[in-house]
């Protein structure tokens, strides 16, 4: 099988490396990759993600058996629905079921008409409604951007100016909408719901950090590490939330004629009340899928491709490696506000081969500068650390990245330490 795989970031590395581990599979093409990747696929420049007629004709000249669209920006933009068209199976949903990530307002319809438990909220159009809702809900105030922002269009905050600001800064854009929620207390877990529009198969849980300072301090960013597994989570957690939210949410969708195929990550919040829906994500999510898929042992083409040919009642159950996985994200300087590039990165290269390694690099915002590596985002790259438990993984995840240097370069030095430490504990 050849499979292509549309993005450049840790999470494409991530997808890249497994299904270049993945015996089923002949050759993966990366458009447009980044350096990382390039010792496992082969790399194919690709200046817009979100042209679907480029994307099909890359998929057509290389012949390749399945597209594999790791961002969320090219699925809201339609890009699954040209190659489907052009008869390319891909992982990956519709622009009409993308919406269930493209709109915050749009989620909490399909949840409220699925019955799918989550936040109470309100959607506002005007700072006045805003104030008037975030008033209403009492701190924490939650406000959200309805659209796409990368995992910063969210502000959490006990400051309620700074929460009109945000809500005022995203309003300025045309048709901006708030989602203006409750505020959820308990502890976050991140779950993928594999679908082909009908079947749903979950994923092993994942809990990620998307606060920039230790001990959950300062503005969100889009991710600075995450682990799994979670030997905290209630009992029974992942069938209650296939039960309770995705089946109802991919029904729910199928009615309305726009069945979602591909991954329905579910984000919750484990409550007094229960589980929680506080998003929903139409792609794998970063980084939780750097942890995820260096614990899956079924070959990903086969998981992948039943998704996008509707096949996934035909596979036999999951299987999964005992080892827990982390991983910790070394961000650029400035990073989430202005994040600096073109800063040199020396210790990240790695060989190009699949042996078991403690610990390797996933290649995020970096670039080819002559024969040296540089910076070129905000995430720059992350470390795996691979181990017997927690602690292990932690140890093997820290010594990697001790052993990189980016100038200005910064990362989290708690990710998975509470739950390593079995500190962790669900309301109720």
């Amino acid at each position: 099988m050849k499979v292509l795989v549309v993005g450049s970031g840790a999470r494409e590395h991530a997808l890249v490396r497994a299904l270049a581990a993945d015996p089923g599979v002949e050759q993966v093409l990366a458009a447009p990759g980044n350096p990382g990747m390039s010792g496992l696929a082969d790399c194919i420049p690709l200046t817009n993600l979100t042209d679907g007629e480029a994307v099909v004709e890359l998929a057509r000249d290389q012949a390749v058996d399945l597209v594999v669209i790791g961002p969320e920006a090219p699925l809201v933009e339609g890009v699954a629905d040209d190659l489907r068209a052009a008869g390319f199976a891909t992982f990956g949903p519709s622009a009409r079921a993308a919406q269930l990530e493209g709109s915050k307002a749009f989620a909490k319809r399909i949840m409220a008409e699925a019955g799918v438990p989550t936040a109470m909220s309100h959607v506002c159009t005007t700072v006045e409604e805003v104030a008037e809702a975030i008033d209403a809900f009492g701190a924490p105030f939650v406000v959200k951007d309805d659209g796409l922002a990368a995992g910063k269009g969210v502000v959490v905050t006990d400051d309620r100016d700074a929460a009109l600001a945000h809500a005022a800064a995203c309003l300025e854009r045309p048709d901006g909408r708030i989602v203006v929620e409750e505020f959820l207390d308990g502890p976050e877990v991140s779950l993928f719901c594999i679908s082909d529009g009908e079947n749903v198969i979950p994923l092993a849980p994942a809990q990620d950090f998307k606060r920039i300072g230790e001990g959950d301090t300062g503005p969100n960013t889009g991710g600075m590490g995450a682990y799994s597994p979670l030997d905290w989570a209630p009992v029974g957690l992942v069938e209650e939330v296939v039960e309770r939210v995705a089946k109802p949410t991919i029904r729910q969708m199928a009615l309305l004629g726009m069945p979602f195929a591909g991954v329905l990550y579910v984000g919750l919040a484990l409550t007094a009340r229960g589980p929680r829906v506080i998003e929903f994500n139409a792609r794998f999510g970063d980084p939780e899928t750097q942890v995820v898929l260096a614990r899956l042992a079924t070959p990903l083409s086969t998981l992948l491709y039943a998704a996008a040919t509707g096949h996934l009642d035909r596979l036999p159950p999951l299987t999964w490696r005992p080892d827990a996985a982390v991983t910790v994200v070394l961000a650029a300087d400035g990073y989430p506000v202005t994040p600096r590039t073109g800063d040199p990165i020396t210790g990240a290269d790695e060989p190009g081969d699949l042996g078991e390694r403690a610990a390797y690099v996933l290649h995020a915002g970096t670039k080819r500068d002559g024969d040296g590596l540089v910076s070129a985002g905000g995430r720059v790259l992350c470390t795996v650390g691979l181990g017997s438990d927690l602690q292990a993984a932690r140890a093997a995840a820290y010594s990697r990245i001790a052993q990189i240097d980016l100038p200005g370069g910064h990362f989290r030095r708690d990710i998975a330490l509470a739950a390593a430490h079995g500190d962790i504990h669900v309301p109720g």
